[in-house]
Formats: C-alpha cells, sequence, structure tokens
C-alpha cells in the first residue's frame, strides 16, 4: 500500500514538472556566465553602453557578464551569431540603429529579420548628434544654412565615416525636408571624416558628441544644432535643429538591448527591469551625460513599438535617396 502511494506522489511530481519546464528554467536564471556581444570593435559607444550595462548587470544578477566584440560587415557577422544562439538568456548583444533600422534597406539580402529574429529586451542610450559646419563656410544658423544650401545646390558637401550610418542618414533626412541638395562624401571611419571638416575637405558633419567636441571648443568647427527633440543637458547652449530652423527634424543614434528570438518572457522582463534600473541610477547617468550620451531606458514593449517606428522613419529615408550596398 505505501509502495503504491508513494509511486503515485511520484508520478504526480513527475507530471507537474514535466508540464513547465521552461518556468523551472526561468526561474533558476541566472546560475552562470552571460555572454554580452557587441557587434562592433572594442572601444566605440555601443561598446562603451554595453561595457557599462554589463557591469551593472552582473553586480545586479550575481553572474558575470562577459563581452564579446564580434565586428564586422556593419555588424551583421555579430547578430548572426546573436540569432543561432540559444534563446536561453545567456546570450545578449548591445545593438544599434545602423544594424536594426537601416541595414534592413540598404543591403539587399541580409540574413536576419531584425524584429522577427531577435527578441527586443529594452532600448538603452541616445547618442545625440552634433551638426557642424567648418568655419569658412558663411552661415551662423540652421536657417542660413538651408538658404545657402538652395542657392548653391549640390555645391556644398558633407562627410560620413561611411554609407548607411546615422552621419549618413541624417544629413539625408535634413535634404529630404529641408528641400536642398547636399552632397554626400563618404570616409573609411569617423575620424577621416572630422578631419575632413577641420581642413575644409568638406563643409559639413552630423557627428556624435565625443569625437567633435573638443574641435567645437577650440573654434575649429561651428555647431548649428544638435539632431535631437530636446536640448541635450550635458550642453544646453546648443539649440536643436529643429527650434532653429527645421521643425519637425529629429535625427540621432541610439543602441538597446537584444536576444535571440523566443526568449522567455519572464527572462525578458527581468533582463529589461535591471536595465532600467541601472540607467536610472544617479552616478550613471552622470556619467553618461558626461560622454555625450542621454539614457533612454525602455520597457520590452516600447523598445519594439520604438524599433518599428525607426524603420519606418529610416526606411523611407534610405528608399528616397537611393542608398544601397551590396
Amino acid at each position: 500500500m505505501i509502495t503504491k502511494t508513494l509511486s503515485k506522489t511520484f508520478a504526480l511530481a513527475f507530471g507537474v514538472l514535466s508540464l513547465c519546464p521552461v518556468t523551472a528554467l526561468a526561474q533558476a536564471w541566472p546560475n552562470k556566465t552571460i555572454r554580452l556581444i557587441v557587434p562592433f570593435p572594442a572601444g566605440g559607444g555601443v561598446d562603451y553602453i554595453g561595457r557599462l550595462v554589463g557591469k551593472g548587470l552582473s553586480d545586479r544578477l550575481g553572474q558575470q557578464v562577459v563581452i564579446d566584440n564580434r565586428p564586422g560587415a556593419n555588424a551583421i557577422l555579430g547578430l548572426e551569431v546573436l540569432k543561432a544562439s540559444a534563446p536561453d538568456g545567456y546570450t545578449i548583444a548591445a545593438a544599434s540603429a545602423g544594424p536594426l533600422a537601416v541595414n534592413p534597406f540598404i543591403y539587399a539580402k541580409l540574413p536576419h529579420d531584425t524584429l522577427k529574429d531577435f527578441t527586443q529586451i529594452a532600448n538603452m542610450v541616445n547618442f545625440p548628434l552634433l551638426l557642424v559646419v567648418h568655419p569658412s563656410l558663411p552661415v551662423k544658423s540652421v536657417k542660413e544654412l538651408i538658404a545657402l544650401a538652395k542657392a548653391r545646390p549640390g555645391q556644398i558637401t558633407y562627410a560620413s565615416p561611411g554609407a548607411g550610418n546615422s552621419s549618413h542618414l541624417a544629413p539625408e533626412l535634413f535634404n529630404s525636408m529641408a528641400k536642398v541638395n547636399i552632397l554626400h562624401v563618404p570616409y573609411k571611419g569617423m575620424a577621416p571624416a572630422v578631419l575632413s571638416v577641420l581642413s575644409g575637405e568638406t563643409q559639413l558633419l552630423h557627428s556624435s558628441i565625443p569625437p567633435i567636441l573638443p574641435h567645437v571648443r577650440a573654434g575649429k568647427v561651428r555647431v548649428l544644432g544638435v539632431g535631437n527633440a530636446q536640448r541635450v543637458p550635458s550642453l544646453p547652449e546648443f539649440p536643436t535643429i529643429a527650434e532653429a530652423g527645421l521643425p519637425g527634424f529629429e535625427a540621432y543614434a541610439w543602441a538597446g538591448m537584444i536576444g535571440p528570438a523566443n526568449m522567455p518572457k519572464d527572462i525578458v522582463q527581468r533582463l529589461s527591469k535591471e536595465i532600467v534600473e541601472i540607467l536610472k541610477q544617479k552616478d550613471v547617468i552622470d556619467r553618461m551625460l558626461a560622454e555625450g550620451t542621454v539614457p533612454t531606458p525602455s520597457s520590452p514593449e516600447e523598445f519594439t513599438a520604438y524599433m518599428k517606428s525607426e524603420l519606418k522613419k529610416w526606411g523611407d529615408v534610405v528608399k528616397m535617396a537611393n542608398i544601397k550596398i551590396e
């Protein structure tokens, strides 16, 4: 009798456990090292935010978060590694606007769908873009730049660190909204793009803050505006491009946290909650603002909706400018 009772008890327990293996695994998460893929070289803006948030996650989750830099092909290589990973919460990635919202339109055969093949966990940061011009260009405001560009169609040039990034797409959006034709001159990286504007080889650049601010302070370039919807807290003296002469203009880089498709919802919610808490800490906010970045923590649902809006926005710009990479 006792044996039959024990057998029924074990059978019932086994049946209950077999019904919820995913839940049991999720409740045990994390119990080992988490890999955080950064699909860019070390030292850039996405790498910076990945390491900052990764350190915070290590402290809060009690497990080490290891940064795995996987650069190549406009972040495609790193995202393919993420796509092939198990959706168990032990492999995640920090990725930016270019790979997630622009690549789908500039590559004819992108090997992944940036919405369907990944899980959106949280938006993390906004990288403001400063619109700067060489001092020789006779303009001191966005309104004056638009007027001059209309008077000299195709004669003013802007630099970018290559095709398909935010410093390329922002001026193309500017061209479209202002109905002007400022010509694109691509370079191999941000450093030579900055150098081209400092030398006067090109006249204009939409740059993230860290590489250009020292030259602004030295008077080597002039800031006409910032691409954010609001002024940057660390640089309140610079107006937004929208308020300085092109209403409705908004263009900046950003980065968020994603995982492989089909991650357990409770792990996604836990990761998002921890990331939001990290980015709300005063010392983290102060550090980010000092680096020229603005924290933008969000829920998975908010990040998904934001990505959809960015795909629509930049898809339209890419089509309008006929930007393609084979």
